[in-house]
């Protein structure tokens, strides 16, 4: 039988979303499916994730949206959009009846009209109303698929793991998370002048290692001002984008979830450039580890450079407003230009104390 992984957690018996969940149960099973996570009490780890992803055949977001349930569902979207073949067919979908996944979809939506998700992200994660429109769409897409991302590989993945030693005067790493498709030439530069502004600050740059948009000039900007570079991506990634050149050093993984592990276990550091659904990802794993006090994330600042455009308008407001009823002030800092970027990492580091 097909297996069907259900989000979300019960908080106990008066929990309102009790009832859809046990609506979604009665359903499910008696159109022949099995159940993942029926009582809600299965923990999610980047280290496991691609696994449950692998074990279950369909997902299904349950309302009371959490942090932790938009970074399962963003990170099912980034599968999509990344050609992830542990998710081909596999559909999801989001049971919004009490709007708390309003503000996550507008994120989305926000990004689409930015340019930095090119897939119109209501085709993969399918909203619905009613546990009983749930089962239908889950019927339905299993029979007539998921769309097509519109991604071409542009070459085979051939390279391995390779480290350098850090230089003498190392002061930290900034892992810096950003957008691989964006390409307006104003953002290019801003990302190159970050790279350089790191090397000139003996601060090395972290980042997913992708050759294309901002995330390619961020590394070209530190390489090229003599920096130190580092970076982890999968091979199905690696496979779409390329890699840069000049790392120092590379981490390869089996999945995007360890390499954010391994990105978050080598910096000191964050900061949040403009970027897509990746970046958004990103960022909801180091505001949930941050929350649960995870060690990987002890005393490492995070900088959100909400870049303003010509009328004023900060690229990331509105994730900046859905973070804010989620986070606890100092999860994060806001830089509004690019000059702010570097005082708010180098005041927050460790070593600079």
């Amino acid at each position: 039988m097909p297996k069907v992984r259900l989000s979300g957690t019960v908080l106990g018996q008066n929990d309102p979303t009790r009832a859809t969940r046990a609506r979604l149960l009665s359903q499910l099973f008696s159109q022949g499916w099995d159940i993942y996570n029926g009582n809600g009490d299965q923990r999610i780890t980047l280290s496991n994730i691609e696994r449950k992803i692998i074990e279950s055949d369909a997902f299904v977001f349950t309302p009371g949206a959490t942090l932790e349930d938009m970074f399962k569902a963003i990170s099912i979207f980034v599968g999509y959009q990344t050609l992830d073949r542990n998710l081909a067919g596999k559909p999801t979908v989001v049971v919004n009846s009490d709007g708390s996944w309003n503000p996550f979809f507008s994120v989305l939506t926000h990004l689409h009209k930015m340019g930095t998700i090119k897939q119109d992200h209501r085709d993969y994660l399918i909203a619905v109303e009613t546990s009983e429109a749930a089962l239908e769409t889950l019927n339905v897409v299993r029979h007539h698929g998921i769309p097509d991302a519109g991604r071409v590989k542009i070459g085979e993945s051939n390279v391995t793991t390779f480290e350098n030693p850090l230089p003498p005067g190392h002061a930290g790493n900034v892992c810096v998370f950003c957008s691989a498709s964006l390409e307006e030439p104003s953002y290019l530069e801003d990302g190159e002048e970050l790279g350089r502004r790191l090397a000139q600050n003996r601060l090395g740059c972290v980042s997913g290692a992708g050759r294309s948009g901002i995330m390619g000039a961020v590394v070209k900007g530190a390489v090229e001002a003599g920096g130190w570079a580092a970076g982890s991506n999968v091979p199905h990634i690696i496979e779409l984008e390329g890699l840069p050149d000049g790392l120092s050093s590379f981490w390869l993984r089996g999945d995007i979830y360890t390499r954010m592990e391994v990105m978050i276990q080598n910096s000191d550091s964050f900061v949040i450039f403009p970027g897509g659904a990746g970046t958004v990802q990103e960022l909801l794993a180091l505001m949930i580890f941050k929350h649960q006090r995870n060690p990987l994330m002890k005393d490492k600042p995070v900088v959100i450079f909400n870049r303003r455009n010509f009328a004023g308008l900060g690229f990331w407001d509105p994730l900046i407003d859905l973070l804010d009823g989620l986070c606890q002030p100092g999860d994060f800092v806001v830089a509004n230009s690019l000059d702010d970027i570097l005082p708010a990492v180098i005041r927050k580091l460790p070593l600079s104390a």
